[in-house]
């Protein structure tokens, strides 16, 4: 079935669900403006138990994303945790929350569809037990009483009791029509919009990535469909301390395909494991990786070992690159603006030649010079939705105008920074050509650098070149972009 909907038998749910009353008549529209956003019954704590962890689990974190704004892949671990749920549990109650995020455009759609209210009208708790529900019956193999009776437990435990008929109406409503049928009647008209409602992805996303995937457009389904699956954990080995065959026998896991530092993890918590707890070892997108190592590893006349991160949080990179300089004989200095940050990026490099500065990167103080510069540019994002399951619904279009400024001052900062005949690599976790091709052109319309071919330093299969986009669905990495830029010398000066 298109769009990652569940495969239903034929002979069930013939009946139409009804017709939302909400959406009907002058009458009820001016009775719904009169009333006030209802107010959350749970401002803090948890619900009442009904006996079912994994659920109780996932119905607080999408409760608390919406609510609070609370981020999926933070809450969910330390819940996990705290409860002690494990096993397949565990994996039920993950699935359940980052399908239920992932999907949440086309489940406001079905929800809306067959409610008597907007959604803006519904408590908290209530419409975060709809799509909790919904996604049970639409998009996995739950049988349908049970994702109905367990979803009006849960509105109950919450404090709503009035919305049990609700909540048990607007479900039972979705399940009489199958699956594909509520994709299909619920779907945009123009084509691009529908793909992306298949896929559960707004349509201005889908676009930015069409535009990134260029002549190879026709990759857009698979991108849009390996987008919202669940990402394999990449773990990398500390260069000098511990290999990746080492730390894939310790951990069970398997070599990667391109970093020579990365393991992949298919199941288990990655901080649970003793190499990650005795710092030998972290979690680390392949790609970032070979950004990193991509920096060390582009020729440089007369390094002299002055290597910068301008843009350090959360810090991946910074140890990564730390860690082979101490191998190299270099010295790595890193900048993060906030900071909390920056206290963080400090305890994850304690033990590398790494100093920690907490400036701005557009004007962080230090003396220009630097042999190779790293630009990990704060950016959309989108790149990596797979790990932010509801972060595809939270952003908007109207952020990139202002981190295309940041990251092009960001970009001439580093160029400042750097010596003639020195290196910077400009990277981002976004495909958006705005926040890729797009600062890189700009750049060197200045005239005082050049670009390298990066795909030296990458896998095949990245683009046309000279710079680097790899994808989720070609590579198995999140959507990185990097390109590598020499700095020219300027006014004869070498």
């Amino acid at each position: 079935m298109s769009g990652g909907f569940r495969s239903r038998s034929a002979g069930r749910r013939q009946q139409q669900a009804p017709k939302s009353e909400g959406k009907s008549g002058q009458q009820s529209g001016q009775r719904a403006a009169a009333k006030k956003p209802p107010k959350s019954t749970l401002k803090s704590g948890r619900p009442a138990s009904i006996g079912d962890a994994p659920r109780e689990a996932a119905f607080e974190v999408v409760l608390r994303v919406a609510r609070d704004g609370a981020y999926a892949n933070l809450t969910l671990p330390g819940i996990l945790r705290d409860r002690k749920i494990k096993g397949r549990d565990a994996a039920f109650a993950t699935e359940l929350t980052y399908g239920t995020l992932r999907a949440l455009g086309v489940l406001d759609a079905v929800i809306a569809e067959n409610s008597s209210r907007e959604l803006d009208r519904i408590a908290p708790e209530v419409l975060a037990a709809l799509r909790l529900g919904a996604y049970q019956l639409l998009y996995t193999r739950v049988e349908d009483h049970a994702a109905v009776d367990t979803s009006v437990r849960l509105v109950q435990a919450a404090g709503q009791e009035q919305a049990k008929g609700f909540t048990n109406g607007v479900l039972r409503a979705i399940g009489r029509t199958p699956a594909q049928e509520w994709l299909e009647k619920l779907a945009p008209k123009e084509e691009l919009a529908a793909l992306a409602f298949a896929y559960a992805h707004p349509e201005w996303i889908a676009r930015s990535f069409q535009e990134a995937l260029g002549a190879q457009a026709g990759e857009l389904e698979d991108a849009l469909r390996v987008d919202s699956e669940r990402p394999v954990v990449h773990l990398v080995a500390r260069p000098g301390e511990i290999s990746a065959e080492e730390l894939a026998l310790i951990t069970g896991g398997e070599e990667g395909k391109y970093s020579p530092y990365a393991v992949y993890l298919s199941e288990g918590d990655p901080g649970q494991l003793q190499p990650v707890r005795d710092g030998l070892a972290a979690v680390q997108d392949e790609g970032s990786q070979l950004i990193a190592r991509a920096l060390t590893e582009v020729p440089v006349d007369d390094d002299q070992g002055r290597w910068l991160d301008l843009c350090a949080g959360p810090g991946g990179k910074a140890a990564l690159i730390g860690a082979i300089a101490g191998i190299d004989g270099a010295a790595l200095d890193a900048v993060e603006v906030s900071p909390h940050r920056a206290e963080l990026i400090a305890k994850t490099v304690r033990d590398l030649p790494v100093t920690v500065h907490t400036a701005d990167g557009r004007d962080p103080g230090l003396e220009p010079g630097f042999d190779r510069v790293l630009v990990d540019a704060p950016c959309s994002g989108l790149g990596a939705l797979r790990r932010r399951p509801e972060a595809r619904w939270t952003k908007t279009e109207d952020d990139i105008p202002e981190l295309n400024k940041l990251q092009s001052e960001l970009l001439a900062s580093a160029v400042e920074l750097t010596k003639p005949g020195g290196v910077i690599v400009y990277s981002t976790c976004s495909p958006d050509v705005r926040e890729t091709r797009g600062i890189v052109e700009k750049q060197l319309a200045q005239g005082n650098v050049e670009e390298l071919d990066a795909r030296k330093w990458a896998m095949e299969d990245v683009g046309e070149g000279p710079s680097v986009q790899m994808w989720p669905h070609r590579h198995g990495t999140d959507a990185m972009f990097f390109a590598v830029l020499r700095k020219t010398p300027q006014d004869g000066i070498r």
